[in-house]
């Protein structure tokens, strides 16, 4: 007898109809923020599982395709870099909408594929959406990227990941404040979430720090890929002067090949667009979801799980941790620029560079960071930002 498939989203819309899912009755107790782990090569709290050398079988689900040059594509090359290592096999799916899709998405890679791990990706995917499905599936870590993880109020098998990448968007806002000949950068951005917020901070300090006049002027989209609205921004400010175009939404590809046909330099987000603007690419804000997934593979080969501690609520990183890097620099970067970027580079590896210091002052002239207090990258505040600082021309509130 032939064996017969039922396709994921048709099976679990008959399990959905057939099953009913109850409720975790256990109570935590407080409601505290998590202080977030720094690291990617560094060992875990210890717990009381044992190292397994069964096979693993994690799930990725992705907002959008795998080959979209941007957010997707970063945490998909992630993902084919783990189904390398011994004893570990991945199942994913790509293009799933924010929506209650990426409920039956997981619960299929569960129910048909066996997954113990799960890695929905996009950040519109964690709430409700990863919180219904791991209170109904308490056996199943889930880790998202992006979210806080609150003790007392969500689950205790959810992780969150995340890295600062805003420092290599600082890197490259040294390399953009050192080669426009305008003092004009354009900042395409999706929606103002705090990372977004946050890289486009970073990104504007950077490039300040180098060229105090430069300004950085940002048109959100409102939503994650609209190509359209991407072109169109990007037209729009290369029309005003600006001479630099960056951006964070989940494929740069549109902003990148606008930039390029406009005869303009632009930096990169996620992954390497150096291929789409052969000219005018400077670098770019890469992640290194190869690093960071190879350290939760480690970590449950040990036998660590979220649930028990084994494995932190708040995992995150930078530069130094290889959650992020830099792509390497286009022909368009001079030799002082180059020298210029890998001495803040230095200063990320190191340890030494702050990015939020006092006194800071919000683009309406308002302080935001007083004279004398800094912010180190672990500090929760940071991921909760909603204001622009000196040099950005834009709104939060856009």
């Amino acid at each position: 007898m032939s064996p017969i498939y039922i396709p994921r989203r048709q099976f679990i819309r008959g399990a959905i109809a057939t099953a009913a899912f109850g409720a975790t009755s256990q109570l935590w107790a407080g409601c505290t923020e998590q202080t977030p782990t720094n690291t990617a090569n560094t060992g875990a709290p210890s717990t009381s599982g044992s190292p397994t050398s069964a096979l693993l079988t994690i799930g990725f689900v992705y907002v959008g395709p795998k080959d979209d040059f941007g957010y997707s594509q970063a945490h998909y090359e992630g993902e084919q870099a783990i189904a390398k290592l011994p004893n570990v096999k991945t199942v994913s799916e790509a293009s799933v909408a924010e929506t209650a899709t990426v409920q039956e998405t997981m619960l299929s890679m569960i129910n048909q594929n066996g997954v113990s791990a799960l890695f929905p990706t996009s950040f519109g995917y964690f709430d409700p959406h990863i919180l219904k499905v791991a209170a109904e599936n308490p056996k199943i870590q889930f880790f998202h990227c992006g979210g806080m993880y609150t003790e007392g109020k969500h689950p205790k098998n959810i992780g969150s990941y995340y890295g600062y990448i805003d420092e290599a968007e600082y890197v490259a806002g040294v390399v953009a404040g050192l080669t426009t000949k305008t003092g004009k950068l354009g900042f395409v951005a999706a929606k103002p979430i705090p990372q977004v917020v946050r890289n486009i901070n970073s990104y504007t300090l950077g490039a300040r720090s180098v060229n105090p006049k430069a300004t950085v002027q940002v048109i959100f989209t409102g939503d994650w890929s609209v190509p359209v609205k991407e072109a169109e921004a990007a037209n729009s400010m290369v029309d005003q002067g600006v001479d630099v175009l960056t951006c964070h939404v989940d494929s740069p590809k549109v902003v990148m090949e606008t930039a390029e046909k406009r005869k303009i330099f632009c930096t990169g987000y996620h992954a390497n667009q150096s291929k789409l603007a052969p000219n005018g690419y400077l670098t770019g804000a890469e992640w290194d979801w190869t690093s960071v997934y190879t350290q939760y593979v480690e970590w449950f080969k040990a036998g660590k799980s979220v649930t028990d501690g084994g494995i932190p609520h708040l995992v995150r990183g930078g530069l130094k941790e290889k959650f992020c890097k830099l792509s390497p620099f286009g022909s368009a970067v001079s030799a002082a620029t180059k020298k210029e970027a890998e001495k803040v580079m230095a200063k990320f590896m190191d340890g030494s560079m702050v990015i939020y210091a006092g006194e800071m002052k919000d683009n309406t002239g308002k302080v935001v960071i007083a004279k004398g207090k800094e912010y180190k990258q672990t500090d929760l505040d940071l991921e909760k930002m909603d204001w622009f600082v000196e040099g950005v021309i834009g709104s939060v509130k856009s």
